[in-house]
């Protein structure tokens, strides 16, 4: 389905790779405004995404991978999608969100996570321990960018992310819900595994070297730390994400 070459707006932006793009056509198919694929690939992991955007009725162009690489200077295996950047979930959506839940919740608040790449692995790992929502401050945070949605490997696509005005405005209505904020410092006396953390639980993880906000560590209902035994002080806030997140699913 061959069509004019579109270029890039305001308004739109590019998302790249298979699990990306696959995941975006499986789930928000009417926000894929083109797509373009390597007109030499035809394998079958190609074939079934061409597939799949002719059954969505995604017009789609045919490009030489020199051309798609003018497009995207990155690894895109291939495979292009000019998406609709889509509107940030209003705050009171997470309240209604845990309004309505028929489970206890698992939430991830991440304090000032700056890094498209810890982001991307955060929702990687919150995909997998199956976290209701991640939460992070408007200010001072990575936003979703094709970085985030290429690490995450899809989870950009699954994971509800919310971002809020005011964070610790945000952990007193969390409270107010029966959840209990429990957060990551390396100070911290009690192990994470001595704590043992249980839904209802807001995790709150903070940047690598950083840490939370001095505010934030304030709104937190426990502290608790992963203990060290080697020779490095502490872990890359993606890695310490899977940590205290398996030690409340496990």
């Amino acid at each position: 389905m061959p069509v004019g070459k579109n270029k890039k707006s305001a308004k739109t932006e590019w998302i790249y790779g298979f699990h990306s793009a696959e995941s975006r056509i499986a789930r928000a198919p009417r926000s894929i405004v083109e797509g373009y694929v390597d007109n030499k690939r035809r394998d079958a992991r190609m074939q079934k995404l061409v597939e799949s955007l002719e059954a969505n009725g995604i017009a789609y162009q045919t490009l030489a991978r020199r051309d798609l690489s003018a497009l995207v200077d990155a690894n895109h295996q291939g495979v292009i999608l000019k998406t609709k950047i889509a509107a940030q979930k209003p705050e009171k959506a997470l309240y209604e969100l845990l309004d309505t839940l028929e489970c206890p919740p698992l939430l991830l608040v991440l304090d000032q996570i700056t890094d498209p790449h810890n982001l991307g692995a955060c929702l990687r790992t919150a995909d997998g321990a199956g976290v209701d929502a991640v939460i992070l401050p408007k200010d001072g945070a990575c936003p979703i960018n094709e970085t985030v949605r290429r690490v995450a490997s899809g989870a950009a696509e699954t994971v509800k992310v919310f971002y809020v005005t005011n964070l610790a405005r945000s952990l007193k209505e969390i409270q107010k819900r029966g959840v209990w904020v429990v957060g990551l410092a390396d100070a911290a006396s009690q192990s994470v595994f001595d704590a043992k953390p249980s839904r209802p639980v807001a995790l709150v993880l903070g940047a690598e070297g950083k840490g939370m906000r001095k505010l934030t560590q304030e709104h937190c209902d426990q502290l608790v730390s992963i203990p060290m035994h080697g020779s490095v002080s502490s872990l890359n806030v993606s890695v310490a994400t899977g940590v205290v997140l398996y030690s409340v699913t496990a």
